[in-house]
């Protein structure tokens, strides 16, 4: 943690203290971790040796998903280079890298017979490629063991390098997912060793590049409505496709406390705004995560695209 994010749990926490205390509301309450499905994915997982995001960022969805037979692989290993204060992934200084990694990450989609895999990564700045080889990689080999799957791909930020966000589109995923986390005044405690204008370059080149894109927020970090909305705008200045909006939730009391439990309608005056702003499809819900309904979100923008063809044909 930096002193200023520091200072500011220790201000937020006071702060909160002094309220009557925030109380998690129904619409946040989920499910125990159970289930046939669950269990047998946990198994495929742990044999594996992989990591998912789905554990090690406390997934309130974890239940649902893995029921449902999917999960978020996590590659370059389990410990970030970075400090997000919203984060529960370790942070610390990584001293390998796993080769095999896309391989055993590829025979498990190939395993589970996934029709859509999402692949993320802590960040790894220490590598002169920020990890992007492992991602092309990766998904070169869930090509080969699962040719039908689509693959969505969660990717750091690189530090702003064109090239190694290269790396990763020539390998060609379905989707290309940056998330910009929060609002602009938020960074410095929420992202401190991340650029808000330098994520929406990545996602503008990743759109130029050709990619579909995608991105998402949390709110009840202590944003107001409008900075939400303000960034919506900035996203669709770079024709983003995809948005995903939840609740942040705090892992630890060493993270970044919740400033309010948003509520339902909330979320959804977000659906509306974004949809009229031309977004394809927007997630927009206390529980959803960046990679909730990742498979349906990626049916309804390909559906559109598709729409769209046809119209100008026509």
């Amino acid at each position: 943690m930096t002193p200023v994010q520091v200072d500011f749990i220790k201000k937020r926490s006071d702060e909160i203290a002094e309220k009557e205390g925030l109380k998690r509301p129904d619409w946040l309450k989920v499910k125990i971790p159970l289930g046939d499905k669950f269990s047998e994915v946990k198994s495929l997982v742990g044999n594996q040796k992989l990591h998912t995001v789905c554990e090690e960022a406390r997934c309130p969805n974890i239940s649902e998903c893995w029921n449902r037979g999917t999960a978020t692989f996590m590659i370059l290993g389990d410990v970030c280079t970075r400090s997000c204060g919203f984060c529960a992934v370790k942070t610390g200084k990584p001293t390998w890298l796993d080769m095999d990694e896309p391989r055993r990450v590829a025979d498990s989609v190939r395993l589970m017979n996934l029709r859509h895999a999402v692949i993320t990564s802590v960040n790894r700045d220490e590598l002169p490629d920020g990890g992007s080889m492992i991602f092309a990689h990766t998904i070169l080999e869930i090509r080969k063991a699962q040719p039908y799957c689509r693959v969505e791909v969660l990717i750091p930020d690189f530090k702003g390098s064109e090239e190694n966000l290269l790396n990763v589109v020539r390998a060609n995923p379905d989707i290309l997912n940056h998330n910009t986390e929060t609002v602009p005044r938020l960074y410095q405690v929420v992202r401190p060793q991340a650029n808000y204008q330098q994520s929406l370059e990545v996602l503008y080149r990743a759109k130029k590049f050709g990619m579909i894109t995608k991105s998402g927020l949390m709110v009840g970090l202590g944003e107001t409505k409008d900075e939400v909305v303000a960034v919506m705008r900035d996203m669709r200045k770079v024709e983003l496709d995809i948005l995903t909006i939840g609740q942040y939730l705090q892992p630890t009391k060493e993270h970044i406390p919740v400033d309010r439990f948003v509520h339902p309608d909330e979320f959804k005056m977000y659906h509306d705004e974004g949809i009229a702003m031309g977004f394809h499809v927007v997630e927009s819900g206390p529980l959803v995560r960046s990679s909730y309904h990742a498979d349906e979100q990626s049916d309804g923008v390909e559906k559109y695209f598709k729409n769209k063809q046809a119209t100008n044909v026509s």
